[in-house]
């Protein structure tokens, strides 16, 4: 049985994401950050999600901004999936990939032409196995609103070597991260001898769990463990304010060597698929 979840529903909803949360990050982030409503969003962000829950178990997400987000249980029935977001519009999807496969497989997505779609190992770290890298001469520092010329130049470089997108919708792609980043105080700048060296942030932050993402390092200045210490310093922080575990996926296999080397453990593959127009369903 499916069935959209309003606000009755909250607490079960809640106990489901909770449960899977190393793989619930962004539904259960936007859950408690944006609310319930039913038969529609529940405010104008992007970031605010419908719910639809499955057999009591799994959860279908879609935000505002057309991103399905889910969390399967083994077996979930997905046969109803199609009706019940009938005339939904969708951009992509994110999550663990044994959720996110399946979902797009029954809504008829799977091969839609898209500029991402991609499978990249995810890691998980309880944060009392955190190990921070001898960083002489290196300090983490908040991003502040006057580094944001090279918080767009970096972020815009990012997401043409990730993303492959075209320059100029990266720059105003970039910008907006960055405006939203530097709104909420989510990303820290390493700087090496004085010169800003690397970037690292949260994606998501609940008071228990953090997801590390917007790791950037320029391509002259890598190779030299900044990323590693960037990551590592910040996941300190979090530590320091109550955390105790944090989960990342990683584009490569040098991201995966730092990420190993600070304490991260193989965990769920992560999928990520952007498509190149908009779906109605």
């Amino acid at each position: 049985m499916i069935a959209e979840a309003g606000p009755d529903h909250r607490a079960a909803l809640d106990s489901i994401l909770t449960a899977g949360i190393d793989q619930a990050m962004f539904p259960l982030s936007n859950l408690r950050a944006h609310g319930l409503g039913q038969g529609g969003f529940p405010s104008d962000h992007p970031h605010a999600t419908r719910y639809w829950i499955i057999d009591g178990t799994s959860v279908v997400a879609l935000t505002r901004g057309g991103m399905l987000l889910s969390l399967l249980a083994t077996g979930c029935d997905l046969a109803g999936l199609p009706a019940a977001l009938k005339g939904q519009t969708v951009q992509g999807a994110a999550g663990p990939a044994a959720s996110t496969r399946p979902v797009l497989g029954a809504l008829g997505l799977s091969t839609t032409p898209a500029r991402l779609d991609e499978d990249e190992p995810g890691f998980a770290l309880d944060l009392s196995q955190l190990r921070l890298p001898p960083h002489p001469d290196a300090t983490l520092i908040p991003a502040r609103a006057a580094d944001r010329d090279l918080l767009i130049a970096w972020r815009a470089a990012a997401t043409i070597e990730t993303q492959g997108m075209p320059p100029d919708q990266a720059h105003d792609h970039a910008a907006e991260d960055v405006d939203g980043c530097l709104a909420k105080d989510s990303h820290r700048i390493l700087h090496h001898h004085g010169q800003p060296v690397a970037l690292t942030g949260f994606n998501v932050r609940l008071p228990e769990i953090v997801q590390v993402g917007g790791v950037y390092t320029p391509p002259a200045l890598r190779n030299r463990g900044h990323a590693r210490t960037a990551v590592a310093l910040h996941l300190a922080e979090a530590r320091a304010g109550g955390a105790s575990r944090a989960v990342l996926f990683a584009a490569t296999p040098a991201a995966t060597r730092a990420y190993l080397a600070i304490g991260f453990q193989p965990a769920a593959h992560f999928s990520l698929v952007l498509f190149c127009d908009p779906v109605t369903l």
